[in-house]
Parts: structure tokens; C-alpha cells; sequence
């Protein structure tokens, strides 16, 4: 293990190193319009630097996270994304209302509020990773046949990872086009969508894996389908009342936590638009999440290749067909909708290969999964009505009336799927 974090952690630095000294060549290359605005590319450059470390931290989170799920340590891992999202959102806005007192642009403050989410994700880690008895060495050895087997394992994975590295770059230069702006509302808003991802997606299919691989070892295909499809209704109840809340709450929630110095009330509303668009797509990058690791269970990677390319060919041809019509707003729906594509062209395979699953079982969890969202939507958009004059006060007013509606909101949520009984649901909560 400290033979991979060492080879990892030099890796890495000489990718940061190499990322910091090229940023400006970068910029231009993922977005040439940038040059028509006097000091935009050098802005852009030095935002690129302030963040290229982050790559060695969350690299080196994610060796952390295997050794912990090696020895059944899931839950400190499953959570450590989510100090990742809340860190660079305290933080980032913290810095951005902090550094213009001393004449640095406000959006440096969110760059470096990055890092601190980055340098979280690993360190909320780091304390159970030394309870379960490991000491680091500082030891490199390239001929180490446990190193060379976890790089051959990489491959397919870091070409499939690949394909949403592309979807990166497509989704910058088509935005880079847009208005002034577009390029940080679709930012803030993914990011924001990518909690309840990290909470929802990741920490079930973290959770799910041990279990999934101990059914195919044991080529125990009847516990496989149950696992997967209780696995995909428990996400389902869980990122769908989500994707509701986001929508309903996009602008008192931009509003709370961005609207602050140079970022204004227009800016707020654009924002909410492009994570509405994201939030339509919540379910399907959650599903996937617990797709995924059935296929590596099976010892079949090609599938989740192949999809993650065939999202991004479907993202650029949705988003070429839109953009003239709805603009930066077109890459974030057209990213939800090649999402979804990702997640039937993966059901469909893995419908086949697991010899079928119990389609109405998950039909009808669905269907108490939209009911109690229905309920629960109605629910937020009476209390917003109510609570309006909170949502157009000072933070803490902000504070109260967006909590308000969310706590009231999932427990308006919860009590009717627990009277629909879905039993999943109950799992989660109990």
C-alpha cells in the first residue's frame, strides 16, 4: 500500500507540476474565445495553477478509500466526497467574500476553497486508515508485482474515466461560446449537483460492491439480481425526492451560498437554471454509480467503456441540436439527458447478462418513490409561498427559511413512503 501511495503521490506531483507551468497553453486549447477578453485567459491560467494540486489530493483520497474498503471500513469513505463538496463551497465562499478586502478577485477565493475540499476528502480518512493498523513506509518499487497488477486494473478504467474527461472539454468549449459567465453558473451548479451524488451514488455503490462481488465469486446470479435491483430502488428513493428539492430550491439555495460580492442577483438566477438542468439528471448518474460495479463484478469492463463513450457522442450531438435555442442551459441538460442514455444502454446489458431482473419489483418501487415526491413537492412549493419574505432577507433569515423547507420537506417525504411501504426506504432510515 505505501509502495502504490508513494508511486501515485510522484506521479501526480509531476502531472501538477507539469499542469502549473503549461496552465496558460491549457487555457487556450480548452478555451480559445477566452483571449477575446482583456486578461480572462490570464484569470483563467491562474485558477488553473491554484487548482492543479487537487488532482494529488483526490488521487491519493481514492487509494486511501480502497484500503479502507479492502478491511470493511465503508461508511468514513462513502461520506469523504461529501467533505470534498462541503469544503470548496464554505470554503471557496468564505475566501471569495475574504480576499477582495485585499484587492484579489473573488473567484481565487472559490479556486483555493477547491483545494481545501480536495486536502478534506483525504484527511477525513487518514485517522480510520491508521485505527485499522496501517503505518506508511516511504518505499518505491516499480518491479513490485502487486503494483504492475493494480495499473493493468487502472487501464480500463482510466479509459472510460477518459471518455468524461472528453465530456469535460466539450461541455468548456461549448460554454466558453456562451455569454460572459456561463462557463462559472454551469460550475457552481454541477457542483452542487455532485452532492448528492458523492452522498447518494457513491456511498451505496461503495457500500454495495463487497456484496455484489461475493455473489458473482460465488456465481450466485438469483442474490446478484435482488442486491442490484434492491440497490437501484434504495438510490432511486433517495436521488429522486433530491432531484424534486433541487428544482423547487435552486434559486434560495444559489442564493444562500453564492450570492455574495461580485456574484449577483442575475447571476443566482442562472445558476438555478443550469442546476435545475443537472438535477434532471441526478438520478441516472446515481443509478450508474451502482451499475458500474456490477459489471466489475462480473469481470466484464468493456460495457461501462463503451457507454461512457456512446454518453459522450450523445452529449455533443444534444448539445450542438440546443444550443442555439437554450444556450449555457443546453450543456447541462444535454449532460443529464446522454447521462440517462448512459444509464439504459447499461440496464439493457446488464438485463441480459444477469438472465433478467424483477422489472415490476423496481416499477413498483418507483411508482411510491414519485408518489411520496409528488407529495413532498407540493409540500415545498406551499411552504416557499409561506416563508417567501425569508428567502429575500439577510443570511440567516436565508438560513432558516431553506432549512425550514428542507427538513419539513423530508419529513413530509418520509412519512408518506413509509406508509406506502417500500422497504428499502425503511432500510435506509432505520
Amino acid at each position: 500500500a505505501s509502495n502504490v501511495l508513494v508511486f501515485m503521490a510522484i506521479l501526480l506531483s509531476a502531472i501538477t507540476l507539469l499542469g502549473i507551468f503549461l496552465a496558460e497553453p491549457v487555457v487556450n486549447l480548452l478555451a480559445p474565445d477566452f483571449g477575446a477578453v482583456a486578461g480572462k485567459t490570464e484569470l483563467t491560467a491562474l485558477l488553473t495553477r491554484i487548482m492543479f494540486p487537487f488532482l494529488l489530493f483526490v488521487a491519493l483520497a481514492a487509494v486511501v478509500m480502497g484500503m479502507l474498503n479492502t478491511k470493511g471500513k465503508f461508511f468514513v469513505p462513502a461520506i469523504s466526497s461529501s467533505f470534498f463538496n462541503m469544503g470548496s463551497i464554505v470554503g471557496g465562499t468564505s475566501l471569495a467574500l475574504l480576499l477582495p478586502k485585499f484587492g484579489i478577485p473573488a473567484i481565487v477565493g472559490m479556486a483555493w476553497g477547491t483545494l481545501v475540499g480536495g486536502l478534506l476528502q483525504l484527511m477525513i480518512q487518514l485517522p480510520t486508515l491508521r485505527k485499522i493498523g496501517f503505518r506508511f513506509k516511504p518505499r518505491l518499487d516499480l518491479a513490485d508485482p502487486g503494483l504492475r497488477r493494480i495499473l493493468w486494473l487502472m487501464l480500463p478504467a482510466t479509459i472510460g474515466l477518459s471518455a468524461t474527461q472528453i465530456n469535460i472539454f466539450v461541455n468548456t468549449n461549448f460554454a466558453a461560446s456562451c455569454a460572459e459567465g456561463s462557463v462559472s453558473w454551469l460550475n457552481y451548479a454541477f457542483r452542487m449537483v455532485q452532492l448528492p451524488i458523492g452522498v447518494f451514488g457513491v456511498a451505496f455503490s461503495i457500500a454495495a460492491m463487497p456484496v455484489l462481488a461475493r455473489h458473482a465469486a460465488e456465481k450466485d446470479l438469483e442474490g446478484l439480481r435482488n442486491t442490484f435491483a434492491s440497490s437501484l430502488v434504495m438510490v432511486f428513493s433517495l436521488t429522486i425526492p433530491a432531484t424534486v428539492g433541487l428544482i423547487l430550491l435552486s434559486q434560495p439555495i444559489i442564493r444562500l451560498i453564492f450570492e455574495h460580492g461580485a456574484f449577483t442577483a442575475a447571476d443566482t438566477l442562472q445558476t438555478a437554471q443550469a442546476l435545475t438542468c443537472y438535477a434532471y439528471g441526478l438520478f441516472a448518474y446515481s443509478a450508474v454509480k451502482i451499475m458500474v460495479p456490477v459489471f466489475y463484478a462480473l469481470k466484464d469492463t468493456k460495457y461501462p467503456v463503451i457507454a461512457s463513450f456512446l454518453a459522450v457522442t450523445a452529449n455533443i450531438i444534444f448539445i450542438s441540436l440546443t444550443i442555439d435555442i437554450l444556450t449555457f442551459r443546453s450543456i447541462a441538460l444535454s449532460t443529464s439527458c446522454s447521462m440517462g442514455l448512459n444509464f439504459l444502454f447499461l440496464g439493457t446489458v446488464l438485463y441480459r447478462k444477469l438472465t433478467g431482473f424483477s422489472l415490476g419489483y423496481l416499477g413498483q418501487g418507483v411508482l411510491k418513490i414519485l408518489l411520496a415526491s409528488m407529495a413532498m413537492g407540493l409540500g415545498v412549493i406551499g411552504l416557499k409561498q409561506v416563508l417567501h419574505p425569508l428567502f429575500s432577507g439577510g443570511i440567516p433569515l436565508q438560513l432558516v427559511g431553506v432549512f425550514a423547507v428542507i427538513g419539513c420537506a423530508a419529513l413530509l417525504y418520509g412519512v408518506v413512503l413509509h406508509l406506502l411501504k417500500l422497504p428499502e426506504f425503511d432500510e435506509v432510515t432505520g
